[in-house]
């Protein structure tokens, strides 16, 4: 197995239990959140609104993020569980924003590129 399989398997592990803790502090909060495998096979959170839609929580690495959006108001560190755990909950119960769930997209590799010389 090449190393750098060997390192997406351990950060998807690490993303699956992060996201596992988050589970259980939702649920102690009675917010529904079910752990799924999403279709590229990135572990996420499906968690459910108080107007019943449903959201994706996924795993930022890199900048030790939770986030359900691309708006700077859907994401929290990871780094204090119940604190973002207390933040997601209130979103939840105010209700994700209307339209489609946008994604994160940050390349690391292009702002790795751009301090090369």
């Amino acid at each position: 197995m090449r190393s750098s399989q060997v390192v997406r398997e351990q950060q998807r592990a690490y993303q699956q239990a992060l996201l596992t803790n988050l589970r259980k502090e939702l649920t102690a909060r009675d917010v529904p959140a079910v752990l799924i495998v999403t279709e590229d096979g990135r572990p996420a959170l499906d968690v459910t609104d108080s107007r019943c839609r449903s959201r994706r929580i996924f795993v930022h690495l890199p900048f030790c993020w939770f986030y359900w959006g691309d708006q700077h108001d859907e994401r929290v560190s990871f780094l204090r569980l119940p604190d973002a755990a207390d933040r997601i909950t209130q979103a939840a119960r105010d209700g994700w924003r209307e339209g489609e769930q946008g994604e994160l997209g940050i390349d690391l590799s292009k702002i790795v590129d751009a301090y090369r010389p």
